[in-house]
């Protein structure tokens, strides 16, 4: 069964981001649900995290053909599936963190490569890359307001059920014919090497630098908001429902992005987003009042969507290979090596400090002010 080119990439989107809409606000409630403590849930997201950096890292910059781009995405599908079933097999700390290790590094490079897939299209067909990018976050939504209402009906256990089902239907998705194959240039040898590599961390370590530190104060938020928020008292639903506001506020700002920022440089967009974290992380050590809950989750929209924003118009300034580089690099590093060690740090900042976590994500988001970028990219 053959799928126009733009439909299967949404699906592709829309699958993905569920199965995330899903993982990443609800896991620490699955593993606090079979038994792991808060510094076991610490560890296990964190390498799990770790695992997302090297896999975006190491697998990414591997498919250096854009035709094998679709047969790239289908085997990581393929595997991913796999660890979510082992997941049902045990829950040991040792096979949980096995498991984990193994969904999140062949989970995590299906974003980079998509994109490219999608940057690929781009140049062959007519195709609006924010109206098919929307369906992930659109789905993102679904995902975690259906997760947080099954989980108030039925407990944690229909966390990961619908996890399976999420990317059993992403695997499903991607099987189905493209109309349009992805053609285009091949990596060559001298332009994927070490010393091109680390040319570009050099050039860039700022830009690295500055978006790591704003995207790992959302650690705490990811591994342990929902947790915190039960413990305050409110339902699994409400939960879902604080999370799917903040994507909300991020679709919001994604699609109005051309006219509300056309005129803004990187370096004001990285401005913007770091007042935007400081703000909602040392608003949601102070309290966890619901009217505040709703600014703060309207504020995603500034500390996660303007940076991602800021590092897409980067990136999109440089050319030919180095824009692959640099976004396997600031996937691996800022979207997942960063969070992972900020994870870590987070589970036992949790067991001892609670809500004082997220005062230190404020900290951890305020040297981003002295580092952004002086220069704009090329």
């Amino acid at each position: 069964m053959a799928l126009q080119s733009p439909r299967w990439l949404a699906l592709g989107y829309f699958t993905y981001f569920f199965s995330y809409g899903i993982f990443l606000p609800f896991w620490g409630v699955w593993l606090k649900g079979v038994g792991m403590g808060p510094e076991a849930i610490g560890l296990l997201l964190g390498a799990g995290l770790v695992a997302r950096f090297l896999g975006s890292l190491l697998l990414a910059p591997v498919v250096k053909d854009p035709s094998w781009l679709v047969q790239a995405l289908r085997l990581l599908a393929l595997l991913t599936l796999i660890f979510t079933v082992a997941f049902w097999f045990g829950t040991s700390v040792a096979w949980l963190l096995l498991v984990m290790v193994g969904f999140n590094f062949f989970f995590s490079p299906l974003v980079p490569l998509t994109d490219a897939l999608a940057g690929t299209w781009q140049q062959q067909i007519t195709m609006d890359y924010g109206r098919v990018r929307l369906w992930g976050s659109l789905a993102f939504v679904i995902g975690s307001a259906l997760t947080g209402e099954l989980v108030t009906m039925f407990g944690h256990q229909a966390i990961l059920l619908v996890l399976t089902a999420g990317i059993a239907a992403m695997l499903g998705g991607m099987l189905l014919r493209p109309s349009v194959m992805p053609q285009g240039e091949v990596l060559t040898q001298e332009s994927a090497g070490w010393q091109a590599w680390r040319r570009l961390l050099s050039e860039n370590w700022r830009f690295f630098t500055c978006v790591t530190l704003l995207q790992g104060a959302h650690a705490a938020y990811y591994g342990f908001s929902a947790i915190y928020w039960q413990s305050a008292g409110y339902s699994s639903s409400a939960i879902g429902y604080l999370w799917s506001l903040g994507v909300v506020a991020e679709i919001v700002i994604f699609a109005l992005s051309n006219v509300l920022f056309r005129r803004w440089s990187v370096r004001d967009l990285l401005l913007l987003s770091c007042l935007s974290g400081v703000v909602r992380w040392a608003l949601m050590g102070w309290t966890s009042a619901l009217p505040w809950l709703l600014v703060m989750q309207i504020l995603h929209c500034g500390s996660f969507t303007v940076c991602h924003l800021a590092a897409m118009r980067y990136i999109s300034a440089r050319h030919g290979s180095e824009v692959i580089r640099l976004q396997a690099v600031y996937s691996a590093v800022a979207m997942g090596g960063g969070i992972a060690v900020m994870t870590m740090i987070s589970g036992y900042l949790y067991q001892h400090l609670t809500n004082g976590l997220f005062w230190v994500m404020a900290l951890v988001a305020l040297p981003a002010l002295a580092l952004r970028p002086k220069v704009q990219a090329r």
